[in-house]
């Protein structure tokens, strides 16, 4: 409880630097008042919005009013679609969250299993198979692989849809899409556990016993190299949202990622101030999870 309770502490200071990066680039970028107002406002119109959003104030009191809206909630109002940001950005959330969790499943079931085989049968034709297919994999561009599973099962063989959300039929391309992104670093990871825990003491102990390779792997070496896997997916979630991003932009669906990308063209500031808050907390808050999950599985974490 007292980590939990220190993690918790600590969890604004890494949101505020990332809101105090966005704010340094949003100010960057463009005047806020002509991207709301357009070039055809009035100097009176242009003097009223300024002081409303205390833009006549100096940059640090900007970023201290910008603070305080963001800790009541307010992200401002969409520019395309005249609502609250946050809501918006609450929508598309479910669909995104949905693609992250069976892209990540799909990822570490893969990963484990091609990693374990690959150790298994070390130096032998399926651990040469599996190595090359994994960096093959690692080198894949995301956006080159999506085009190419368009084009090949919803082109040419009509298998499934090209993009947009609805059935089942809709998830199976963007999640092995996301998927395929990450399996390699799974498979690569649980390789090199496995053939370490592998030569540790209680497994040579264990197979002096009596026990038989499957027992002793499933058994004994298994739940020992499964921590770096878990290690991993906490430092895979910032590549996992930003594969999302590019996933989303090329399947059309409708998840945060792609509206971020929408209103960086259209230029709609306060959508995406809340997308990438949104996809900030979710970052640190599955870290949190992830680090009490390893201290769950690893009782030698607690005692360090």
């Amino acid at each position: 409880m007292r980590y939990l309770l220190r993690r918790l502490m600590l969890l604004p200071v890494p949101l505020i630097f990332v809101i105090g990066f966005v704010f340094v680039v949003l100010r960057l970028t463009g005047d806020p008042v002509a991207i709301y107002l357009g070039l055809d406002a009035t100097p009176e119109q242009e003097a009223v919005l300024r002081a409303d959003l205390h833009l006549d104030e100096p940059v640090p009191v900007q970023f201290g009013y910008f603070l305080l809206d963001l800790v009541r909630g307010d992200f401002g109002t969409s520019i395309q679609f005249k609502r609250r940001a946050m809501e918006v950005v609450r929508e598309r959330l479910g669909s995104t969250l949905q693609l992250l969790a069976l892209g990540l499943l799909v990822a570490v079931v893969l990963g484990v299993l091609g990693g374990v085989a690959s150790a298994v049968w070390k130096d032998r034709v399926p651990d040469f198979v599996i190595s090359v297919l994994a960096v093959a994999g690692q080198s894949m561009p995301s956006f080159w692989l999506g085009i190419l599973l368009i084009q090949l099962f919803a082109l040419e063989l009509q298998w499934l849809p090209t993009s947009g959300k609805g059935g089942w039929e809709h998830m199976v391309l963007p999640v092995i899409t996301l998927a395929t992104f990450l399996v390699p670093n799974f498979i690569l990871v649980m390789r090199v556990s496995v053939l370490e825990v592998a030569r540790e003491q209680f497994v040579v102990t264990a197979r002096a016993r009596g026990a038989g390779p499957a027992r002793a792997l499933w058994l004994h070496i298994l739940p020992n190299a499964i921590n770096p896997v878990v290690s991993l997916i906490g430092l895979q979630l910032g590549r996992l949202m930003g594969g999302a991003v590019v996933t989303e932009s090329i399947f059309a669906w409708p998840g945060v990622g792609r509206l971020m990308v929408s209103a960086i063209f259209q230029r709609d500031v306060p959508i995406v101030v809340a997308a990438v808050f949104i996809v900030a907390l979710t970052i640190v808050l599955a870290n949190l999870v992830v680090d009490l999950v390893q201290a769950a599985i690893d009782p030698r974490i607690r005692l360090r």
